[in-house]
């Protein structure tokens, strides 16, 4: 199947990045929520924590959908939940009708974390499918760069709601765009084949497959740095550095600018080096440079530049672990692909999930508790990542 790399990148980068943006876009509103609906910070924070889990869990349903019903259905379905969320949401009278909706929303938003990667399986393997996912995260780059900043002039102008009325409008773009701009890449014939017993099956063999856990866990501790950062961040910079929130969120969009710039080479660096390759080295460099930057603050260097500078060449090595891990991972697992993604996924999140929690207990308000959590989750990916790589397969071999 022919497809333009650059317009298909556009298409399923905005589908997957509704869910990131109703995340990325809905921090600065957390404390102006509380305020308005006389809820407490934790309650508030609940409803943060619920969307996690949620897009933890429910990937587990979408990847078998995308596999029996073709992947467009899934999506439809998705866009439409994740819609229907955002607006309850907008209107929520209490925080505890809030938490319900953005249950819902996240239960919809697990689509667009999921099926793109089926599709991009679809369509490629090796080095082609490196770059046409990193072409994809280019796309969904866009959430944690322009997102926060955006919010915060919304409810600056209309209030928090406004920001949940703003993602309603991206997932109907969402789904307009899936309806007329996306083609179906699951053949009639491999939907018949499948069937809920039958995913089960592929579930055990995911399962039971050492390289593809082992570069859906590299992956999860190489984003677990991002996670660790985004849940510190701001009390990070803003409490301790005295950051207001707009700079802030330019810091926090410079950090994104560099692992998705990073992501662009990594086609080019496939063909030539492998996949195999390239993580190792680039693994390697993300654990380096967190363990040099533990080293610096351990020392009492705590400047904030010199954060800056070390966090920019940690992101860089992670935009071309994160996504070449995915695409090795998948490569011999396409007639179940979907359930493929799908379990990568909530693996992910889960383990994302936990690592921010566990963060946040050591958590007070200064770089050093952070700067370290995020150096353990490095140093984890890398030793996963290695060890993980002497039992995949060759790169470059397609699987059926």
């Amino acid at each position: 199947m022919k497809t333009g790399f650059a317009r298909l990148a556009l298409v399923l980068g905005l589908i997957t990045a509704a869910g990131p943006f109703a995340i990325d876009m809905y921090l600065p509103a957390l404390p102006s929520i509380g305020e308005t609906l006389n809820a407490s910070a934790s309650a508030v924070q609940m409803s943060l924590t619920a969307f996690f889990v949620t897009l933890g869990v429910c990937q587990l349903v979408y990847g078998p959908m995308a596999d029996m019903f073709g992947r467009k259905p899934p999506i439809y379905a998705g866009l439409a939940l994740f819609i229907a969320g955002s607006i309850g949401c907008a209107l929520a009278p209490t925080v505890e009708t809030l938490i319900a909706f953005r249950v819902l929303q996240a239960v919809g938003a697990c689509a667009g974390m999921v099926v793109p990667r089926a599709i991009v399986r679809d369509l490629h393997t090796g080095h082609e499918a490196a770059r046409l996912m990193s072409l994809l995260m280019l796309v969904v780059s866009i959430s944690p760069i322009l997102a926060p900043l955006a919010g915060s002039a919304l409810i600056a102008v209309g209030g928090w709601r406004s920001v949940f009325w703003a993602v309603t409008i991206a997932g109907v773009v969402g789904l307009l765009l899936a309806a007329l701009q996306l083609q179906e890449t699951r053949p009639a014939e491999h939907r018949a084949e499948t069937s809920w017993s039958g995913i089960l099956t592929g579930y055990r063999t995911l399962l039971a497959d050492p390289a593809f856990m082992g570069l859906t866990f590299a992956g999860a501790f190489g984003m677990s740095t991002f996670f660790v950062y985004l849940a510190g961040s701001s009390f990070v910079l803003i409490g301790h550095y005295g950051l207001s929130p707009t700079v802030y969120s330019l810091f926090f969009g410079l950090n994104a600018v560099s692992f998705f710039g990073a992501a662009q080479f990594n086609g080019w660096l496939a063909r030539r080096f492998g996949m195999a390759g390239i993580i190792r080295v680039a693994s390697t460099g993300l654990a380096v440079t967190m363990a040099a930057l533990v080293a610096v603050f351990a020392l009492g260097i705590e400047r904030l530049e010199v954060m800056t500078a070390f966090l920019l060449v940690a992101y860089a090595f992670l935009g071309v672990v994160t996504p070449t891990t995915a695409v090795l991972a998948l490569d011999h697992h396409g007639k179940i692909a979907g359930a493929a993604s799908a379990l990568m996924g909530s693996l992910q999140m889960v383990v994302g999930s936990a690592v921010m929690g566990l963060a946040g207990l050591f958590a007070d308000g200064t770089p050093g508790p952070m700067i370290a959590a995020m150096g353990a989750c490095a140093i984890t990916c890398f030793l996963v990542a290695q060890v993980s790589l002497r039992s995949a397969t060759a790169a470059q071999v397609p699987a059926e």
